[in-house]
């Protein structure tokens, strides 16, 4: 449950971008989907992977997050993202930890 609670910060983080960047721009749904998003995702993992180390419930989260905005915002085809992201928040969080250990190694 510790874990969850340190994760909200970074889950609210994303959730803001998943479903507030649509409500906004309406026009460039094809950028947040193969830029914003992913980057969003990539940076707010490396950053919660340093703080917290390797979480895999992070990236299902991650996942499980974009699911309703299939619905809401885009279409059925738009679910192969939900898998994409889900991966990149895993490399960034794996890439964070990896970061971090080599910190308390010096």
């Amino acid at each position: 449950m510790k874990k969850i609670i340190n994760q909200f910060a970074y889950l609210l983080i994303i959730a803001l971008t998943f479903y507030g960047l649509p409500l906004i721009d309406r026009e460039s749904k094809m950028l947040m989907l193969w830029i914003l998003f992913p980057l969003v995702c990539f940076l707010s993992a490396i950053v919660y992977g340093i703080k917290y180390l390797f979480s895999l419930v992070y990236s299902i989260l991650v996942m499980v997050l974009f699911i309703p905005t299939i619905f809401i915002f885009y279409n059925e085809t738009a679910s192969f993202y939900i898998g994409v992201y889900g991966v990149i928040s895993l490399v960034g969080n794996l890439l964070g930890s990896f970061i971090r250990k080599i910190d308390d190694r010096k």
